[in-house]
């Protein structure tokens, strides 16, 4: 059952936001790792995209607008939040929404590193990239975030830096 449900004045297009719940869903995974602050973020996520939707002047532009909301308050509860991250075991049912039945374990795998390797990169470059892993092209991702196209650039391309060193930096770990 969907937030919107539980009211008796549903917005007209709650029904579509409920489709974009994994959209949604990867991107709290991308902010936070606890389940418990995980699903605490998800529910703010809906409970301000349910109050700003009457905000929303054009209907077309549904999801940019709630993945807009939902990486606002992630970033916003990086920042927020003044403990050190303690490792959490990676979740595999938490991602099943993610993956496809027929994904194979290497891919499972794959899917796993990445969200990982997401939470260490700084916010900055995190959005940028979980945006564009939407598929979401440049000019799209800076009416987002409010910063350039060049600046979105930059940004994916020093996340991508960052997680290839990452990569490289295991592999040779593992070689040890």
């Amino acid at each position: 059952m969907g937030i919107g449900s539980q009211h008796s004045s549903m917005h007209s297009l709650w029904p579509q936001v409920e489709t974009f719940y994994p959209q949604l869903w990867r991107a709290v995974c991308g902010y936070e790792r606890n389940p418990a602050l995980r699903d605490e973020l998800m529910q703010e996520v809906l409970l301000a995209v349910w109050e700003s939707l009457s905000k929303l002047r054009e209907p077309d532009r549904l999801l940019p607008f709630v993945l807009r909301i939902a990486h606002n308050l992630g970033a916003s509860h990086v920042r927020s939040s003044m403990r050190t991250p303690a490792l959490v075991e990676f979740d595999t049912e938490m991602h099943e929404s993610l993956s496809r039945a027929s994904e194979s374990e290497a891919e499972r795998a794959r899917t796993q590193w990445l969200f990982e390797a997401l939470a260490t990169l700084p916010v900055s470059f995190r959005q940028p990239l979980m945006l564009q892993l939407e598929g979401f092209d440049y000019q799209e991702i800076a009416d987002m975030l409010g910063i350039s196209p060049d600046n979105v650039g930059v940004r994916i391309h020093r996340a991508r830096e960052r997680l290839k060193n990452l990569s490289r930096q295991e592999d040779a770990d593992e070689l040890r």
